[in-house]
Order: structure tokens, then sequence, then C-alpha cells
């Protein structure tokens, strides 16, 4: 008990989400463990094995999430530029020249470790931060079109359509994200309404090369995925089994570990990881998911009420709206809400460059509450006069 009280005294920032990084970080070493069972019996290794993995990765991750949280955060404001800057070449690297993989163009194989990597996970997080410094640098003129437009809109839309070609979903979930920071930032409705007007016509774009270079392009899986949602009213195989174990789960589920569409699901360990934590723990586990992801949206725009620097307000909601928005985008798909994403569970699907930018990204929120929690404590409006050249 000593201990763990020493670790809550230590740990600064808001102690809520530090909790609910916990609660999802034990979540998911339960499901992985669970839902891995038919992949290590077809690949003949245990489920012990994949759990050690992700538990390495899980931990990896959570220290992480700390060394961001020691992180002053305006210092992501200075890094910014370099990451986005680091992110677009990768992107056009992964789109040439990364091995074709389930039909997408997603990871690269870093040097020297052999680790894969999913660049995407990496322009994600990029983005949203410069994003965040963009808007909150130029908010005496937000309302102009020349700071909304170049720096904010372009760098949007050259991400976007990058990521879009491979993942489609996460590029969608993407400019959501930074579509809804402008709005939240005070970017003019015009401007915005000129953002969604360019991604609308980004789309079109991408069908056309779809239809001229069909091998190189994944829209008719697109197409596919909508016209199965619109006219397949069971769903299709995959929203069958998941139907199947949220029901089979009842109000409190047969129990950690009992699963049996695990042995069904395809990827019950990533993009039906839910399904699987309705069947083993019932209404009352998906209702815990849910109103974890809940609870961080609460605590971030707290955050945001708090925070006496635009720079950080902007980095904190754009990072959890990008979080809760893939979360209910995966749980919309297992329940048939919308069309199969393929997007994860974040801090709980199994994962490797996606879980540890996750963590990263629940780092960078807590680093923001850290110093908000200090400055209310001081009674002070700014304790870091060397960091207010950032914005």
């Amino acid at each position: 008990m000593t201990n763990i009280a020493t670790i809550h005294s230590n740990l600064k920032g808001d102690k809520t989400i530090w909790f609910i990084v916990a609660l999802l970080a034990i979540f998911s070493a339960l499901a992985v463990y669970s839902s891995t069972f038919s992949m290590a019996y077809a690949s003949l290794k245990s489920s012990e094995s994949y759990l050690l993995k992700h538990t390495i990765i899980i931990g990896f991750g959570l220290i992480l999430t700390y060394g961001s949280y020691r992180m002053h955060y305006m210092q992501y404001s200075r890094l910014a530029p370099i990451l986005l800057l680091l992110a677009i070449p990768l992107l056009i690297y992964t789109f040439l020249f990364a091995p074709e993989i389930n039909d997408a163009r997603r990871w690269i194989t870093l040097p020297i470790i052999g680790m894969s990597f999913q660049p995407s996970d990496f322009a994600k997080l990029a983005l949203i931060i410069f994003v965040a410094r963009a808007i909150s640098s130029r908010q005496e003129n937000i309302k102009d079109f020349r700071s909304a437009f170049l720096p904010i809109i372009v760098p949007v839309i050259i991400v976007c359509l990058l990521i879009a070609k491979d993942d489609f979903s996460s590029a969608g979930l993407l400019f959501l994200t930074c579509t809804l920071m402008m709005f939240v930032g005070r970017v003019d409705l015009k401007y915005i309404g000129l953002l969604i007007l360019l991604g609308v016509l980004g789309i079109a774009f991408l069908i056309i090369l779809g239809n001229i270079f069909p091998e190189e392009f994944r829209t008719d899986t697109w197409f596919a995925r909508i016209n199965s949602f619109i006219t397949n009213a069971d769903g299709g195989w995959q929203i069958q089994q998941s139907k199947i174990a949220i029901a089979d789960g009842g109000i409190f589920g047969v129990g950690p570990g009992n699963s049996v569409q695990r042995n069904f699901l395809p990827y019950p360990y990533a993009d039906f990881i839910y399904a699987i934590i309705c069947e083993e723990y019932g209404l009352f586990g998906a209702f815990v998911i849910i109103s974890l992801y809940m609870g961080l949206f609460y605590r971030c725009t707290s955050i945001v009420t708090k925070c006496q620097k635009n720079f950080g307000a902007m980095l904190a909601i754009g990072l959890c709206l990008s979080l809760v928005i893939q979360a209910f985008a995966n749980i919309a798909v297992s329940v048939h809400l919308v069309p199969v994403t393929g997007l994860t569970l974040p801090l709980i699907s199994m994962g490797g460059s996606s879980l540890l930018f996750t963590c990263i990204s629940f780092g960078i929120i807590l680093s923001v509450s850290r110093y908000i929690e200090a400055n209310i404590k001081t009674k002070s409006i700014d304790m870091y006069p060397a960091y207010e050249g950032y914005h």
C-alpha cells in the first residue's frame, strides 16, 4: 500500500486520466490473452507467448507515456514542424516502396531492429500537434484566409490524402479530428467548409485514380464495405459473429477466457476485440469500456477550460478527439452502426506502432494537465516564462 501511495503522489497531472490509462492497459492484457487462442492454435504457439509480447509492448508504451508526460507540453510546439517534415516523406516512401500486405501498403520495416512500423500512426500524431500549433499561434487573425488556408488546410489535405490511399478509415478519422479542432479553435466556418469541400474533391480524385489503376488503389474495398453495410441487413459474416458474441455475453458475460466467438471472428484481438469483451464481461464490461473513453473526453474538456495557453488546450482536445472518435468508431463497427473500418480500439487492441503512439498521445495529454495543475497550485498564470515564446 505504501508503494501505491508513493507512486500516486509522484504522478502529477490528472489522476483520473492516469486511472483510465491503467484500466485500459489491464483490459488490454486480459482481452488480448483470451482473443489470441485461435491464432495461437493455428500458428502452433501458445497464447502465453502472444500475451508476453503484448505485455512487453504495453510496458514499453507506458514508459513512452511517462516520458511524454515528463516533457513540457510547450516543447511539442517547437517540434511540430520537424515532426510534420519527417511524416510526409515517410508517407510518400510508404506509398511508393512499402511491401504490399493484405492489398495495402501501410508498413515499413525499421533498419537494424527489424520492427514493422506504420508511418500513418506517426503522421496522425505529427499532424494533430502541427494543427494545434498553427491554430493557437494565429488566434489574433484566425479568420483571415492566409492564416487559415496555407498553414492549416494544406497540410491536412496533403497528409490525409497520402494516408487515404491504403488506409481510408484512418485518413477519415484524422480529417474529422482536424476539422473539429478548427471549429474549436474558432477558424471561420467558411474555411472549415472549404476544408470539407477539398476533402470531398480529394476522395473523388482517389476514386478516379482507383478506376484508372485498380491494382494500386483500394477503392473497390471501400465500395464493397459500404455496399455490404447498406444492402446486407445482418452485416455479413464478420458482423454476424460479432453480434452473436455480444448477445451471448448477456449482462455479466461468460467469464474471462471463455469466449467461443474468438474462434470465428476475424481479428478478434484487434478490429473486433470489443465484441470479445462484451462476450466475456457482458453488458457490465461493455459499459465500463465506454465509460472509460467518455471519462477521458470529460477530463480533457476540463483541461481545455483550465489551460492558460491556447496551444495546450488545442493539443489536449485534438489528441483526445482522435482517441475517443477512434474508440467509438471501433465500437460502432462491432454493433453494426457503421461499415467495417479496420480501426482498432485505442490502448486495448493488440498492436505495435499504433499502441505505442496511442501511449504517447496519452502522455502528451497528461503533460498538459500536469502543468495546468502546477499553475493552479501556485496561482500563477505562467510558471514557465522560458516557454512564453511558444504558442
